[in-house]
């Protein structure tokens, strides 16, 4: 017996205590001598007491059959109709109630116990996925550790399922009907059956055993079984306490009765009532002290997380149902260890079993003491690696600050704060309920409406606004406004449409004796205003949170037309007067310019006409006064929302529209040609005034057609005039180049939607043309904003006017498609080299030597990253060449940081466009590389230098991208192959054929690739390397010779290993297992197969006639250059012979038939080696298979983990048709890395059984 673990179960008096139903089982109490003699029922080794009324035989009860079949060994068989004979099928299929299958089970066991509990006993062995069955001798014969051996040895082994693991709703369903059948067991046999020191001893002696073996479908099973064991036994537990509560009770009001009234006989029953009671529970504390002690203290820290987590979870219910005893430190110290845990999903349990304990707030007393040792943990776990443990983690948090305000610090608190702004919605949700529950619920109602009115306010919230406003500013990321009020969305929606009164708090007059806003708090609350009304009008969380836009249903749509109408009425009047009292201020006044958009134009259109008057008008002054881009982009945007040809105010906002721009364009044009007239002699006025006209027609321009007004002749003068004479302000330059590329589109919008005559379409293109020229004298400005305005107009405007414009039935346009020649594209390269593939140091320098702040930093980051995703594109969509991209991927290792998912990115879809090109680009980067580094240390390389092994590496992840499937890339590596031989051996040593070519330490790069061969490509591209070799370089060994024999070995091992790349990489993983017993297929089954494919690869003519070595382009700042040592060296082969390496490259015939001779030569060597080839292959293949049945007959015990972050990242690399762009991790994201501490080392977990005796307090 266990009683020091386990307290005596305290007697509940609280009402509030949940009960289950006492009704009694009638297969149980159908005898009525049952209840006169509890002490005697059932005891082992008893016959059946001899006044037991006859009863129906289990055979005519049972309508499922469980009696059905039975052999007399206790052998289930099935009947001739089908139907389930076992306790495992009958759950399994689950088609009857679970209680009538209970009972059945029962009588069964009144008639045979030893039977019955064999149908339990294989109902857990089976459950388990065990194909054993244990019959009536072993039960009687055996002991339990000999039983589960004798099963572990039967154990199927083809397979890791079982049924808790197998997917499906078939055994999902199992699950849950397991669990039930042991809680409905329970619940039937509470009132005699489990009392016969029989059938509990024998199932807790069997899952004890079963849960310390070392197959894990038996841990987990049984270990389930016990657990939910344990629930339903401490339900009965639970009944016990109640029943002795009230017969405790019945019994001192019958004694304090007075003597004549008191009923001895009742006294007597209710005593022998409370004596039974009490041994009742003293059995079944014996029986949870058996589970918690043989189960439960080893399986809460098994090496499966599913068993860990089963465990924490049960012990949350036992806490929860029966606290009196469960609720105390003996018990939650298992929940405050398990927060250690490596595995998110245990640590999830551990939190929604002490949410579960938290949310009742009787039952804080009892936790105070485990609050304060494990707070800390709790509140570190808001930064759990895992989203969903943290979420759980603020909840939590949030249930402890409901139960006890004082048991949070302010620090614990402001480490939740934050999490308003992380990118994960629902954390930020969670963050923003607890911060709600913090600082907005706490306030005085009263008080509020009395300051209110005193302050002539309508809305009592000022106060808690103000609150917002402050705690947006402390937090100090103003930028991040709309994830604070989306965060807050759920739970102070009510507080963030009050826009009433956070119009008020702007244009309050100050009060003396009472503090207004600053300016400072004016911004912020404008700030948020916007965001408030954006989230209302929009129903969806901002950008970065969430996946994308849902669709509404009826009664969000309905909240969201209703939010639009009423924030349309209320800024109709607020938004005037708004704009009169900020329109100075420019951050003030381009947030109030946002909110016209999100109106709902039909209930403006219709509102008072004098406030449309007055906006508009505040609309000019602010476009007259203001300069900035943000303002005139705002005020741009509102008149082109407003003049929609729907509503009926489109007409007076149109005709303000052109009168503003009337007068903007005949400004502009006397401003320009006094600009012009001056020349040299201009004066800052002069330049003002064409800058600041510049600025707000471009950025009208952008969201209306201005095209009447003819802006690009003037635009297109000041540019030529600056290219000529060089001096024109960097600015107009900036702004004239915009102008113009706005002007271009909508000409071309003009034509795509109408029908052109051939004359427009030449005036465009020559419009179009002599613009591009501009742009691509503009690249040589000394200016560098200019220079990348240019760069980026030339790459927007090549995409518009690519061969992709005459798509869609539009092939009337391609008068209009403009491809770029060699020099543009060279121009546009180079700009990339010398922009974007540069050092900080350099750019900071480039800066006239000021000390960028980090916030400058990333912002240049984001500019040079938008340069190269521009020329990216013109790769991708064929609009500049593809060998181009080699400058671009031999920057991939050394800017992988910076601009690794961007050269990804590209290269997966120029692998899309053209297999064969793409690896002929890859391996002339890995070339240009080799070059360079022949340049700076000469012919003699280290290769053990750390250039060399970058070379390596880089061409170590380019082999990685070719991913997993060989068929479909086997002729782009078979050509990179031939390109790098023909690379490696294009010059000759001049000091003689003994001495090795200069390029042959390229070999050694190549060798990366060769893994990607095909095993038979293999041998064709080794017949083709030794075209290039001599019978002396075969038999040289020196070190310098390295690099060949190691790519030679490459080419000619890995013959048996490379069968299973023959086939797809879609193939499935559990035929080529290593774990399979069903053997390898018989040898000339693979070599037919081989051979049909290397078939199928010699008669695609097609494919295999590929262009030859590619034309590197002409560089001026990154070029590949010859070494000069090797074009004085280099001899020209004259007179060559058919067959030869020109031949090869140059004439597709040739190619085709040198193919074919290579296959002739390998066919032939593979019918001479067969028969050896099989007699060595024979036994190889026996002792392999030997030792795959001994590694078999090793049971699983730990799950290992056996991919490092390394393998995972190489991982993520070949699986190039799901490719995606990993973008580096935001700001944001790296500062939620940096706060997060490492709660999962070593010292955190508790892994030893001295972790047992660790003081918890």
């Amino acid at each position: 017996m266990i009683t020091s673990e386990l307290p005596v179960l305290q007697d509940s008096g609280e009402s509030g205590q949940d009960t289950v139903s006492l009704s009694m089982s009638m297969s149980e109490l159908d005898d009525p001598g049952d209840g006169k003699s509890k002490k005697k029922r059932g005891r082992p080794g008893r016959p059946p007491a001899p006044n037991k009324k006859p009863r129906k035989s289990p055979l005519e009860k049972c309508p499922m059959g469980v009696q059905r079949g039975r052999k007399a060994n206790g052998m289930a068989q099935q009947n001739g109709e089908g139907d389930p004979v076992t306790l495992f099928e009958v759950v399994k299929q689950g088609k009857s109630a679970m209680q009538s299958v209970v009972d059945d089970w029962i009588e069964s066991y009144k008639q045979d116990r030893d039977l019955a509990l064999l149908d339990l006993i294989n109902f857990f062995i089976q459950c388990s996925g065990c194909k054993g069955t244990v019959r009536i001798e072993m039960f009687r014969n055996m002991q339990n550790a000999e039983i589960i051996r004798k099963m572990t040895e039967e154990f199927d082994e083809d397979s890791g399922d079982y049924p808790l693991t197998i997917s499906g709703p078939l055994w999902k369903k199992f699950r849950y009907n397991f669990c039930e059948f042991i809680c409905v067991l329970i619940r039937q046999c509470q009132y005699s059956i489990i009392y016969d020191e029989y059938m509990m001893d024998t199932v807790i002696s069997l899952l004890t055993g079963l849960s310390d073996s070392q197959v894990r479908a038996f841990r987990h099973t049984s270990t389930l079984a016990a657990m939910k064991l344990m629930t339903a036994l401490v339900n009965v537990a639970l009944n016990l306490s109640i029943n002795q509560d009230n017969t405790q009770r019945q019994y001192e009001a019958e004694r304090n009765k007075m003597v004549g009234k008191r009923a001895n006989e009742k006294l007597e029953l209710l005593l022998q009532r409370r004596k039974e009671l009490q041994e009742n529970q003293d059995e079944i504390e014996n029986m949870m002290n058996s589970i918690f002690k043989g189960i439960f203290v080893h399986r809460y820290r098994d090496a499966i997380a599913e068993i860990r987590a089963i465990c924490i979870e049960e012990i949350g219910v036992w806490m929860k149902m029966y606290s009196d005893a469960f609720l105390n430190d003996s018990y939650l110290k298992y929940v405050g260890w398990t927060l250690h845990d490596r595995q998110g999903e245990v640590r999830l349990k551990c939190l929604k079993a002490l949410q579960n304990l938290y949310t009742n707030r009787e039952l804080f007393p009892k936790l105070e003491l485990f609050t304060n040792r494990f707070k800390d943990r709790i509140v570190s776990m808001t930064l759990d690696k895992e989203y969903d443990v943290a979420v759980e983690a603020i909840r939590l948090v949030t249930l402890i600050l409901q139960g006890s305000e004082d048991a949070l610090s302010n620090e614990d608190c402001e480490n939740v704060y934050h999490l308003v702004y992380s990118a994960h919605r629902p954390v930020a949700v969670a963050a923003g309920e607890f911060l709600h529950r913090k600082l907005f619920s706490r306030h005085d109602p009263q008080a509020e409406e009395a300051l209110a009115k005193r302050r002539g306010r309508s809305s009592p919230n000022g106060n808690l606004i103000r609150m917002l406003v402050l705690f947006f500013l402390e937090s100090e990321l103003h930028e991040h406004a709309a994830y604070l009020v989306d965060s807050l969305w759920e739970s102070s929606q009510e507080l963030l449409k009050d826009w009433e009164c956070m119009t008020e708090l702007l244009l309050e007059e100050p009060v003396q004796g009472e503090e207004v806003l600053s300016d400072r708090q004016e911004s912020a609350l404008i700030e948020l205003t916007i965001c408030t009304i954006r989230q209302a009008a929009e129903a969806h969380p901002p950008v970065g949170r969430g996946t994308g836009k849902r669709v509404l249903t009826a009664k969000e749509r309905k909240t969201q037309i209703d939010d639009k109408n009423k924030l349309t009425e209320h800024f109709i009047m607020a938004l005037p007067m708004l704009l009169s009292k900020y329109q100075t201020d420019a951050e003030k006044v381009a947030n109030l310019l946002q909110i016209p958009q999100y109106f709902d134009l039909d209930v403006y259109s219709a509102g008072r006409m004098e406030k449309v008057s007055t906006f508009l008008v505040l609309v000019v002054f602010v476009v007259e006064g203001h300069g900035g881009v943000e303002v005139l982009e705002a005020c741009s945007k509102t008149y082109s929302i407003l003049c929609s040809e729907e509503y009926t105010i489109m007409n007076r906002v149109d005709i303000g529209r052109s009168q503003l721009i009337d007068e903007l364009g005949e400004r502009f044009n006397h401003s320009v040609e006094e600009l012009l007239q001056a020349g040299e002699e201009a004066d800052d006025d002069d330049i003002y005034n064409v800058l600041s006209t510049l600025k707000k027609l471009t950025a009208f321009h952008n969201a209306h057609d201005l095209t009447r007004w003819d802006l690009f002749g003037n635009c297109y003068r000041l540019l030529r005039t600056g290219i000529e004479q060089g001096s024109m302000p960097e600015q107009i330059a900036v702004q004239a180049l915009q102008c113009s590329h706005y002007s271009i589109l909508w000409q071309l919008v003009k034509i795509t939607e109408g029908a052109p005559s051939k004359d427009d379409l030449l005036a465009l293109r020559r419009v179009v043309k002599s613009f591009l020229a501009v742009c691509q004298q503009c690249l040589s400005n000394v200016n560098t904003p200019v220079k990348e305005q240019a760069f980026m107009l030339l790459c927007d405007l090549l995409m518009i006017f690519s061969h992709q414009l005459t798509t869609g039935s539009r092939e009337g346009l391609q008068p209009l498609v403009f491809n770029p020649d060699s020099s543009l594209q060279n121009e546009l390269l180079n700009f990339i080299l010398d922009h974007v593939f540069i050092d900080q140091d350099d750019e900071n320098q480039s800066i006239e030597g000021d000390e960028e702040d980090e916030a400058n930093k990333i912002e240049a980051l984001h500019k040079r990253r938008n340069l190269l995703a521009a020329f990216s594109k013109l790769i991708i969509y064929d609009i500049v060449d593809m060998p181009a991209a080699a400058d671009i991927f031999k920057h991939y290792m050394k800017y992988y940081n910076d601009y690794g998912d961007i050269i990804k990115e590209t290269l997966s879809k120029t692998r899309q466009t053209d297999k064969i090109l793409c690896a002929k680009t890859l391996i002339l980067s890995l070339q240009q590389l080799f070059n360079e580094l022949i340049q700076d240390q000469g012919p003699n390389l280290d290769r053990t230098s750390s250039h060399v092994s970058g070379i390596k590496e880089l061409a170590r992840r380019f082999a990685l991208t070719f991913g997993l499937d060989q068929i479909k890339t086997r002729e782009a590596v078979a050509t990179l192959h031939k390109d790098g031989i023909e690379f490696a051996f294009k010059y000759q040593n001049p000091k003689g054929p003994e001495y090795p070519p200069p390029n042959l330490a390229f070999l050694e790069v190549l060798c990366e690739f060769s893994s990607k061969l095909l095993r038979q490509d293999k041998k064709t591209v080794h017949s083709y390397l030794e075209k290039f070799m001599t019978e002396q370089m075969m038999e040289r060994r020196e070190d310098i010779w390295l690099p060949l024999i190691s790519y030679r070995n490459s080419l000619l091992t890995g013959g048996d290993e490379d069968r299973m790349s023959i086939t797809s990489g879609s193939s499935s993983s559990k035929a080529g297992s290593i774990r399979s017993k069903k053997g390898r297929p018989p040898m000339h089954k693979k070599r037919i197969e081989e051979e049909s494919v290397e078939s199928s690869w010699m008669m695609r003519n097609d494919t295999l006639q590929t262009p030859g070595a590619l034309q590197t382009p002409q560089l001026t700042s990154t070029v590949l250059r010859e070494n000069p040592r090797q074009a004085a060296e280099h001899l020209p082969e004259q007179n060559s012979e058919p067959g030869s390496e020109s031949d090869y490259v140059h004439n597709p015939q040739m190619q085709m038939s040198w193919l074919g001779q290579q296959k002739m030569e390998e066919v032939n060597r593979k019918e001479r080696t067969a028969v050896n080839y099989m007699k060595a292959r024979s036994g190889g293949v026996r002792q392999t298979v030997r030792g795959l049945m001994e590694d078999d007959a090793e049971p699983i015990f730990e799950d290992v983990m056996m991919s490092s972050r390394g393998q995972l990242e190489d991982m993520s690399e070949e699986f190039e048709d799901t490719m995606v762009i990993d973008l580096p991790p935001s700001r944001n994201r790296r500062e939620r890395a940096e706060l997060r501490p490492d709660f999962f080392d070593s010292a955190a977990m508790i892994e030893d059984e001295s972790g047992f005796t660790m003081p918890m307090f």
